[in-house]
């Protein structure tokens, strides 16, 4: 099973597009790990034609609020639909069991022990300024956070934050056993020639 971990960065943010939904934005990066080797790699929209072809491959893609912001905002730039690929959003199983969401830097301190080196509005920033490195090493470690938390689900069946009620750290108890099982189909192909 081949699987990419994933998170992308806007070049702007929902209040300077007037609208809610994902597809006003417009991309700067999008990171990705490909699990196999466990290689990080960050595209700029005028590289997205090289990673069609890899999350076209992708039997599982993995990320973090996902399947309602990246997946969607991915789909304004991609000539098929990448929601035909089977995703997993951490950010919707931690919502399953709390009923409520949980952010990333929230999971990855409790979890993880470390936090987010920065914000996607830092990240807006950045780009504006001509800073597209520092936007790409931030999303990749985005990219990296998300799999080290999927990682410890599947390892360990839960993942961690802190109530800000209490101040204490508390397990959510994590299904991950139907996380990678084969389901046999594949995902249709869109910009490979044939």
């Amino acid at each position: 099973m081949r699987k990419i971990v994933f998170d992308i960065e806007t070049k702007n943010e929902f209040r300077e597009t007037g609208s809610n939904d994902p597809r006003s934005l417009s991309i700067s990066v999008v990171g990705i790990c490909d699990v196999a080797d466990d290689s990080y790699r960050a595209y700029v929209e005028e590289e997205f034609k090289e990673l069609w072809p890899i999350l076209e491959k992708t039997d599982l893609l993995i990320g973090f609020n996902s399947d309602h912001f990246d997946i969607p905002l991915l789909n304004k730039y991609y000539a098929g639909d990448l929601g035909k690929i089977r995703s997993l959003d951490l950010m919707k199983e931690v919502q399953k069991v709390l009923g409520r969401r949980i952010k990333l830097d929230t999971l990855a301190e409790a979890t993880l022990g470390r936090k987010k080196i920065s914000n996607g509005l830092e990240a807006i920033r950045w780009w504006k300024q001509g800073e597209v490195e520092k936007v790409k090493r931030y999303c990749l470690e985005d990219v990296a956070l998300t799999k080290e938390l999927y990682d410890y689900a599947r390892s360990h069946g839960h993942l961690k934050y802190t109530d800000s009620g209490t101040g204490t750290v508390k397990e959510i108890p994590i299904d991950a056993s139907h996380w990678e099982r084969e389901r046999g189909e594949r995902a249709l192909t869109h910009t490979l020639p044939f």
